[in-house]
This record gives structure tokens, C-alpha cells and sequence, in this order.
């Protein structure tokens, strides 16, 4: 079991879970991130050191959690009218957002601070829900549509591959093949 225990909830466990998370943006803005530390971000929260040991377990843990907060999407994708525009709005977009210095800080804070890969699942499910979206919308209006672990195999794996390892080798051109590569797929799967 890992040390961040599974908070109920409402109550005072999200008051004191927003207050900490509050003081890790603060503190990170104000100070910097190498100067954060557990009794900093307390003191700053109103908080105990101990009630952030207990609940995270150490730093490193709280940033992973911060991070996959700071990852969740904000807005449903857009809609651009049809399956490959939206597709490709989106895969653009989350490039963009995942390569930039900020996103690939709370990528690698999100899989160094969780061992368990139980935020890393968390992130996953964020972009699978974004993809479902895009489907849902795309089958409405007819349109044939790939599976969502086609798209985060032949789409979302790659990015994350050259976001992590390869940033400079991102652009709208390979992006917008991956999606063809995606599409080109279901066209040819049957049921799928």
C-alpha cells in the first residue's frame, strides 16, 4: 500500500488537501521549486509537517500529487466539426501542453513521486477520457470510430516517447500523421 492514503471526500481532508496543494503553487512561484520543503509548504497551509507525512508520505509524493491535479484537462475537447479535425486539435494541443518545460516537470513529478504508477493511471485515464469524448461525439454524427486503446497506442504513446525523450522532434506535421496512422487503423479493423 502506498503512502498517500485514498482521502475521503469533502470534509477536512479535501479543505486540508486544496490548502497544501495551494501552498506547493505558492511556494513554487515564490521561492522555487528547489527550495521546497515539507515544514515550508505546512507552515505555509496552516498545516503540521506531520498531517503531510502522514497523508503523502514525503516531498517528493506531494509533487506527484500536485502534479497529476495540475495535469487534469480543464475543458472537453474541442469540437472542429469532425472526427479527424478534433483528433488533430487535440493531439496538437496536448503536445503543446505535455512539452513544455511545465509539463514534462509534472509529467516526471508524477511518475518519480509514485512508485505504484497510481497517479501515472490517473494521467492515463485523463487522456482516454478526453479521446472517449472525441468518439462519442464523432459516432453521433456517424462517423466510424477507433477504439480508445487504438489512439492511445498509435497516438498518445508516441507523443509521450518524443515529449519525454525527443521535444525538439515535435511538430503539427508528425502529430497530424499520428492521427491518420490512428484513423488508417480503425479503417481497416473490423468492429472496431
Amino acid at each position: 500500500m502506498s503512502a498517500q492514503a485514498t482521502p475521503r471526500p469533502g470534509g477536512r481532508s479535501a479543505r486540508v488537501q486544496q490548502s497544501v496543494h495551494q501552498a506547493v503553487r505558492d511556494l513554487e512561484a515564490e521561492v522555487g521549486r528547489d527550495a521546497l520543503t515539507v515544514p515550508l509548504i505546512a507552515t505555509r497551509a496552516g498545516v503540521t509537517p506531520s498531517t503531510v507525512y502522514r497523508r503523502w508520505g514525503d516531498l517528493r509524493a506531494l509533487l506527484s500529487d500536485v502534479a497529476v491535479e495540475r495535469l487534469r484537462p480543464d475543458a472537453p475537447p474541442a469540437d472542429c466539426g469532425s472526427l479527424r479535425a478534433d483528433l488533430e486539435a487535440w493531439t496538437v494541443q496536448f503536445a503543446e501542453e505535455m512539452s513544455s518545460t511545465a509539463g514534462r516537470t509534472y509529467i516526471r513529478d508524477t511518475l518519480l513521486g509514485d512508485p505504484e504508477q497510481g497517479n501515472a493511471a490517473r494521467c492515463s485515464d485523463y487522456a482516454a477520457e478526453q479521446l472517449k469524448a472525441i468518439g462519442v461525439r464523432a459516432a453521433g454524427r456517424g462517423e466510424a470510430v477507433p477504439d480508445v486503446e487504438t489512439l492511445l497506442d498509435v497516438v498518445v504513446a508516441p507523443l509521450m516517447y518524443r515529449i519525454l525523450f525527443r521535444p525538439s522532434a515535435l511538430s503539427e506535421a508528425y502529430t497530424a500523421r499520428l492521427v491518420a496512422a490512428a484513423l488508417g487503423r480503425s479503417e481497416l479493423s473490423p468492429g472496431a
